[in-house]
């Protein structure tokens, strides 16, 4: 199960996870290591402002920032589909790539080099110690499938969930229309 936790997996949050921070979220694995923890970014979780309120240097209006999840939340984050323009970064899947210099994104911003719509910036994130993903797994608290640039870029935030889960197949298609509290079914 642990061996699945690479970088470039998603975690799709199982439809009945109440955690306030993760109930219908995807978080993209960026790191895992089974002595020191691991470490994500929740992808389709919309933050209530914009790059260029965060951050007074950037320039261009608008560009959208997302919740990564609720550690340091006074750090920003960022993947993307550009290695070619933004050196340091590492590639957690083709097409996805994490970090690099930020100083650059920000003129390459500014200067109108940078498409916003392959390069998604996250505030703070979401980070498990060592063993605690594990056991939220043996929970059923995820569902582990492989992450794709398309979903991560391309797909409306209140989306991805639901395509995450349709993604996986029939079994895991019904999941996707699972109501928040069967309670209230």
């Amino acid at each position: 199960m642990s061996s699945n936790l690479m970088p470039g997996t998603l975690l799709i949050a199982d439809p009945f996870l109440k955690d306030p921070n993760f109930a219908r979220t995807v978080v993209l694995l960026c790191e895992h290591q089974e002595e020191q923890g691991s470490f994500g970014f929740v992808i389709n979780k919309l933050f209530e402002q914009t790059l260029s309120e965060l951050i007074p240097d950037i320039s261009l209006p608008n560009i959208p920032v997302y919740f990564g999840g609720p550690v340091q939340l006074d750090t920003i984050h960022f993947v993307h589909e550009l290695p070619h323009l933004i050196e340091g970064s590492m590639q957690l899947r083709p097409g996805i790539h994490w970090g690099g210099r930020f100083d650059q994104v920000v003129t390459l911003i500014n200067s109108g080099q940078i498409d916003p719509g392959k390069i998604k910036f996250f505030i703070g994130y979401s980070g498990w110690n060592t063993g605690q993903l594990q056991q939220e797994l043996k929970e059923k608290s995820w569902i582990l499938s492989e992450g794709n640039a398309r979903l991560i870029f391309k797909e409306a935030e209140q989306d991805i969930w639901k395509v995450s889960l349709r993604n996986m197949g029939q079994d895991f298609a019904m999941m996707a229309n699972f109501p928040i509290d069967p309670s209230l079914n």
